[in-house]
């Protein structure tokens, strides 16, 4: 075995690796840009070594400068977790060259699979179903617009070096094929230095479900069972599930044994997923093979008690599979939620800033965390809006599911919007808790998972003001030595007066909220637009308990800037709070000026000066967290300036285009 690695990765992967790696007795290095010098994972290995500036290609992707220093270090061999280099051919080849051990499947295997349309003539030939497409080396657009054609619409365009929803587009029409082609290219070529895409048939209501699958040196290849990743937006998983619903003994039989083909057929070694699109009725077919340990894979080690980073470094030091298949079986039920920095309210936009508070449910043995985050943190525009993974386990799918709501309540994470709030409806949706699966299920039902956000409940609203108060609550500067003079406090609070109140007004969203309140906290009266409650409204640790006579809800109050974040059962919300005469008589911003709703870089212009635009068209494309997003006029106009060009990075609320109203007919 090894006595020391390099784990040439970041964030929460990297802890998890060295979390085996310690408990193995082997030594860690790590690596960080200069974005990371403070992350959780440097912390978490014995050394570490500055890589470079934050970009991935001058840092995380630079295997020279990692080679280098695993040679400088004396680690025998470099974990590369995933994303980055974990399937990078050329650098696991670098790394026999160098007589560094890399902690994945052989070079010859990663080129096998790297290029999926090359992957699904292997696999064809190995008798593994395949889905109709187009997997051929010309990338002519003419050409691959008649292969769309022939295929049938709705196709799907797919990055051919790609994973993780990068570089995949829906094309409904062939109308829409030139711009979504051109827009897979740009985000593959950003994301895997390679422009190649494949074509497949998009299939309407499919399941995604994927075979873990580890093979050693000695010939060995097992599965270890299926995940379920159906839960999907934009071709980005959500929630992951093992074992599958609904999966019978036959059919888990007859895709383990596909999977097993499909990684002899390339001379596999070490941990990898065969991915499948099921049908409904049983059918699956081929996806695609990823050659490293996958995002999702703490729900196979929690239904059959195995540590796969273990099995990883034991192979890779040589030695046989721990367990033959026959040994292989599974216990209970375990689902994974991926917690992310993005703005649901604002159609998943990623969230860049500081992280200002951070809690997650206790670990047990059936709650997992898996991050690389905590409070102070900065998330960064330059990777994956990631935060953590919260992962589940319970003696059937029903106990796990509701486990996993009561661990989401748990997770409180302000400073950055999350998808938390988002993730929890998701969880309590009839079709995911009758297990009705499809990669459609959040598009179906997106109305109820991503409501209009309405006003925040009263009791959050109350806490937020009493809150308020507690914080004005402050001693004067005055020299008055009697701490119990009411001449001490600076606030407006009459207390027993019910002539006089304390009022805040919050904006709430779209909305904007006073609240009135008057009386002391054991007998508060409350007023929010013109309708009164009564509470009683005491602190218990570092949450304020709002009791209604008919609940009693605890409410934790987080203060940045002016904005108030409030947690509670069910509610996640930010106010900010305001001046009521400083925002008397404010104007509405000029609607002819599109500002950026996030960070980013600009990948393309579409637009020019002087162009007349319809409502809807696309006028900036921007890359944030290695994906784009594409900015539309919302109504029609002239452009009349654009303020950035392709290549500058734009900072959140910038002028990106003026628009002017087009002159009357």
């Amino acid at each position: 075995m090894f006595t020391k690695i390099l784990i040439a990765n970041r964030g929460e992967i990297a802890c998890r690796v060295a979390r085996t790696a310690r408990r193995l007795g082997i030594r860690t290095v790590a690596v960080y840009s200069d974005a990371d010098a403070g992350a959780a994972h440097v912390a978490a290995c014995d050394e570490a070594f500055r890589l470079g500036p934050p970009p991935p290609r001058a840092s995380y992707l630079d295997g020279r400068r990692i080679l280098e220093i695993a040679r400088a270090s004396g680690a025998q061999a470099i974990h590369p977790g995933y994303g980055f280099l974990s399937e990078n051919g050329p650098f696991a080849r670098a790394c026999a060259e160098a007589g560094v051990e890399f902690v994945g499947p052989p070079p010859d295997a990663i080129a096998a699979m790297g290029s999926k349309s090359a992957a699904k003539t292997i696999m064809g030939r190995a008798g593994v179903p395949l889905v109709p497409g187009y997997h051929g080396d010309d990338q002519d657009p003419a050409r691959l617009e008649k292969e769309a054609a022939r295929i049938g619409y709705p196709v799907l365009v797919k990055a051919s070096a790609g994973g993780g929803g990068k570089g995949m587009k829906i094309v409904r029409s062939a109308g829409e094929f030139g711009d979504a082609l051109a827009s897979a290219r740009r985000e593959a070529q950003a994301g895997f230095g390679d422009d190649r895409v494949l074509l497949e048939k998009y299939l309407s209501s499919p399941r995604h479900i994927e075979i873990q699958v580890f093979g050693d040196r000695h010939g060995q290849v097992v599965s270890l069972f299926e995940r379920d990743c159906s839960v999907q937006r934009r071709h980005q998983k959500v929630l992951e599930e093992a074992p599958a619903p609904g999966m019978t003994p036959e059919r888990r039989r007859a895709m383990g044994d596909a999977a097993v083909a499909a990684a002899r057929a390339i001379g596999y070694v070490g941990a990898g997923t065969v991915e499948f699109i099921a049908e409904q009725d049983g059918a699956f077919f081929f996806m695609e093979m990823n050659t490293r340990l996958q995002v999702e894979h703490p729900v196979t080690e929690m239904i059959t008690g195995l540590d796969l980073v273990e099995w990883q470094l034991r192979v890779a030091a040589g030695e046989r599979l721990p367990l033959a298949q026959d040994r292989l079986a599974i216990r209970g039920h375990a689902i994974e939620a991926r917690l992310y920095a993005e703005d649901p309210d604002r159609g998943f936009l990623p969230s860049i800033g500081r992280i200002v508070h951070w809690r997650m449910p206790e670990p047990s043995d059936r709650v997992r965390v898996d991050t690389g985050f905590s409070k102070g943190d900065e998330v960064s525009p330059h990777y994956d809006p990631m935060l953590a993974k919260l992962i589940v386990w319970g003696e059937d799918r029903e106990r796990a599911r509701a486990t996993l709501l009561g661990a989401l309540s748990a997770c409180e994470v302000a400073g950055v919007s999350t998808n938390i709030a988002f993730l929890e409806r998701i969880v309590a949706h009839e079709a995911f808790a009758t297990a009705r699966l499809d990669t459609g299920l959040i598009d179906k039902h997106r109305d109820a998972l991503v409501p209009a956000s309405g006003r925040a409940p009263s009791h959050a609203l109350v806490a937020a003001a009493v809150d308020e108060l507690a914080s004005a609550r402050r001693p004067s500067a005055g020299g008055d030595a009697d701490p119990h003079s009411p001449w001490r406090d600076t606030d407006a609070w009459w207390t027993n007066s019910a002539r006089h109140a304390a009022v805040f007004a919050w904006q709430d969203g779209d909305e904007r909220t006073e609240v009135r309140l008057s009386g002391p906290l054991d007998a508060l009266s409350a007023e929010i637009e013109g309708k009164r409650m009564a509470a009683r409204v005491a602190r218990t640790g570092d949450r304020w308990l709002v009791d209604t006579g008919s609940e009693r809800i605890a409410v934790a109050v987080v203060r940045q800037g002016e904005d108030r974040h409030v947690f509670a059962p069910g509610v996640r919300r930010r106010l900010r709070l305001l001046d009521p005469l400083a925002h008397a008589g404010e104007e509405e911003p000029h609607a002819g000026h599109l500002a950026a709703p996030m960070s980013g870089t600009v990948v393309a212009v579409p637009v020019k000066v002087g162009d007349r635009v319809g409502r809807g068209a696309p006028l900036v494309v921007l890359e944030a967290m290695k994906m784009e997003h594409t900015i539309v006029a919302p109504a029609a106009g002239i452009v009349t300036a654009i303020h950035f060009a392709v290549g500058e990075r734009v900072p959140e609320g910038a002028d990106l285009v003026d628009l002017e109203d087009p002159p009357a007919t």
